[in-house]
């Protein structure tokens, strides 16, 4: 079994995403923005980027640990 992919260079490589900014944002840039790719090798994980760098590095979490991180705040 392979690993799954942690992170992209630059989140422009995900293709075909919607993304999403929360509705607490200021809309100063100053947060992040979540995607669900749904295609590929990384259909299925959430992704995450700053709205300050659009075009810069996306991490990748499981639904999971994504559901765990927010509810821990």
């Amino acid at each position: 079994m392979s690993a799954l992919p942690r992170n992209v260079p630059t989140s422009t490589d995900l293709l075909d995403v919607r993304w999403l900014r929360s509705s607490y944002s200021t809309g100063a840039n100053n947060c992040v923005e979540t995607a669900r790719p749904a295609s590929g090798p990384r259909a299925g994980l959430v992704a995450v980027r700053d709205s300050k760098d659009p075009s810069g590095p996306a991490l990748l979490f499981s639904p999971g640990s994504w559901a765990e991180f927010t509810a821990a705040f």
